[in-house]
């Protein structure tokens, strides 16, 4: 497929729980009810959300960034009831080398339940198959032992800390990143 063909139109996925969909405006009172909750942003790189705007603006934001090839970022919605519980994707897409960084945030409804463990093996599985992508990296919070959890399950290796790599609310916090390898390119 390749990195053209998968900005053409936007992919659904499903798993056995979930929807993976494009975003939408109408989301945005689902995504500010969970980013409205500070143990969802405790180690996000977003202020807790105020106000239903700021969740209208990221949705804006993502999507700007798909239709410029500059981010994939899925909708997930639970099958059950229909509801939007989070998104998961990539960024910080590098065409040149081949490679993605993955990101995700979910319900703290769902925490726990192996629902982001679904999402992400569907996502990469994307990424390498139908993206054509020969790296998939995760950086995230080294206190965050739920997210290397996650991405430990779905193949991703640690593969070291970054001192003081992002300037989140008001000051530099350290980085872990892993990253899995598509091993049939």
């Amino acid at each position: 497929m390749g990195f053209n063909n998968a900005f053409a139109e936007f992919p659904q996925l499903e798993t056995k729980r979930i929807t993976l969909r494009k975003l939408q405006l109408n989301d945005a009172p689902s995504m500010f009810d969970y980013f409205s909750k500070d143990e969802v942003t405790k180690y996000y790189d977003l202020e807790t959300f105020t106000s239903i705007k700021q969740a209208e603006d990221l949705i804006e934001r993502l999507l700007f960034r798909y239709e410029n090839k500059k981010q994939i970022r899925w909708a997930i919605v639970w099958k059950e009831t229909g509801q939007f519980i989070g998104t998961c994707g990539f960024h910080a897409i590098e065409e040149e080398h081949w490679k993605a960084e993955i990101g995700y945030e979910l319900h703290p409804d769902f925490w726990g339940k192996g629902i982001m463990s679904e999402v992400i093996n569907s996502v990469i599985q994307y990424g390498f198959n139908e993206i054509g992508l020969n790296r998939i990296e995760a950086f995230y919070d080294p206190e965050n032992i739920s997210s290397a959890r996650v991405l430990e399950k779905n193949g991703f290796e640690y593969e070291g800390l970054l001192k003081k790599r992002f300037f989140e609310k008001g000051k530099f916090v350290d980085g872990a990143i892993a990253a899995i390898i598509n091993e049939n390119k």
